[in-house]
């Protein structure tokens, strides 16, 4: 989503040279560059204004300090007033109150609130390690409620299935009394969506409200809709008292506007974000990693914690050992790799939180897509078990069995096999040593 803006931003500091301290006339093109970036991104008028000028006051005059040049200062500027623009402190979600919590999760059509409800009820379930439950009150679209029927069933958590013939107000009523029995935590709410803002619309999620008295009220916002979406949320705000918004698709080609005018414009904090199509691309938002990744620094932070909570320790330290002791590295082992990979939101979410990763081509990341990683997991899946313990078995008849399986192509499987064999030769080197030493590992 921020490819664009970060490049562009990453140019115009670049203007900045010079000593002493930085000046109205040194900073003129850089603050130019830096407006047209944001116009470029989508980022509301009203919003560009106030930034640049609060950038440009804070740098004129500006004493430059030992050992920094007025590149580095100017940077640090801009920097403050990004984070000051994406809300300053991350803020997260409040389920400060007698169970089961109730969160409200409101959106236009479109803008992946089904999806993001159960991704918001997995992220609870796995990292806060509540016990949640689920209800649709979308009887205008049956196919939203096995929708989300389908959803829980790969996360797990609990259903209240809705009855289409009752109302909205009904169902909730229904759903907090199951939730209250069956002793949950959480009780996720999913509204019904609607192409556009209607009076119908408002009054049926005010019903909602005013019955269910969440204690999180969360909007939905779609990456890719542009500043239409912001106002969109401006308005959902005027009627209800939103706590919170969730900007989905945020890897997609969005140009980042939405993430860098909704706090301002809405007054709401943005609390989540989707980082993929996975179920588990979902992360909490944090201001100073979004800024540091729009200015090219990377978002460590945030890599470490997907890391630390995504991967399943076990499974790798597992696997290390094996190494260790100069065991053979199968496509078993591969395919394990792959879903730890993916759990983390695929390659490419990886590398878009790292400084060096900001900075690579955008043909070299769209190798790194998740699809890639799909197609692998697909190709091993269509392999026996022995085949995936000794791959040197898989030759000509096999390989073509095993492409028409996964519905690929033969070459995608010998490009898989040449993947697995300079890997297998990486894992050799590392007999006898530390776990921690290894790649991926450690």
């Amino acid at each position: 989503m921020l490819d664009n803006i970060g490049d562009k931003f990453t140019t115009a500091l670049q203007k900045i040279t010079g000593t002493g301290k930085i000046s109205e006339k040194n900073i003129s093109d850089t603050i130019r560059e830096i407006r047209i970036a944001l116009l470029d991104a989508d980022v509301a008028l009203s919003v560009v204004k106030d930034f640049i000028n609060k950038v440009k006051k804070d740098s004129i005059g500006t004493n430059v300090l030992s050992g920094l040049n007025p590149g580095q200062i100017f940077t640090k500027i801009v920097n403050d007033r990004l984070v000051e623009l994406l809300g300053s402190n991350a803020q997260h979600i409040n389920l400060n109150t007698q169970p089961p919590a109730i969160i409200m999760v409101a959106g236009l059509q479109g803008a992946g609130k089904t999806t993001t409800v159960a991704k918001l009820a997995k992220f609870l379930k796995e990292k806060e390690k509540k016990k949640i439950m689920l209800v649709s009150c979308d009887v205008s679209r049956p196919a939203a409620i096995e929708q989300l029927k389908v959803l829980n069933d790969k996360i797990g958590a609990l259903f209240y299935q809705t009855n289409p013939k009752h109302k909205p107000t009904k169902i909730v009523h229904l759903a907090i009394e199951e939730a209250k029995k069956n002793y949950c935590d959480v009780l996720i709410i999913d509204t019904a969506g609607r192409v556009h803002i209607d009076q119908q619309m408002m009054s049926e999620i005010k019903d909602i409200h005013r019955v269910s008295d969440p204690i999180e009220t969360l909007f939905v916002v779609d990456s890719m809709s542009g500043q239409d979406a912001v106002f969109v949320a401006k308005s959902f705000n005027n009627e209800l008292p939103l706590t919170g918004i969730i900007l989905t698709k945020t890897d997609g080609d969005a140009r980042g506007g939405v993430a860098l005018s909704v706090k301002s414009v809405t007054g709401i904090p943005i609390k989540f974000i989707g980082t993929s199509e996975d179920i588990s691309g979902f992360e909490n938002f944090n201001p100073v990693g979004m800024a540091s990744r729009i200015l090219g620094k990377g978002d460590i932070v945030s890599l470490v914690e997907n890391i630390s909570q995504n991967v399943d320790q076990k499974q790798i330290l597992k696997q290390a050992n094996k190494f260790k002791k100069g065991k053979s590295f199968n496509l078993n082992d591969l395919q394990q790799q792959m879903i730890q990979m993916e759990k983390m939101g695929g390659l490419e979410s990886l590398i878009s939180k790292l400084p060096a990763g900001m900075k690579l081509p955008s043909g070299v990341k769209s190798q790194a897509i998740t699809s890639q990683n799909s197609k692998t997991i697909a190709i091993i899946n269509s392999m026996t078990p022995k085949e995936k313990k000794y791959p040197a078995l898989i030759k000509a008849s096999r390989k073509i069995r095993i492409a028409n399986g996964s519905g690929n192509q033969v070459q995608d499987v010998n490009r898989l096999l040449k993947q697995h064999l300079q890997m297998s030769r990486m894992m050799k080197k590392f007999k006898g040593k530390n776990p921690s030493n290894m790649p991926f590992f450690s």
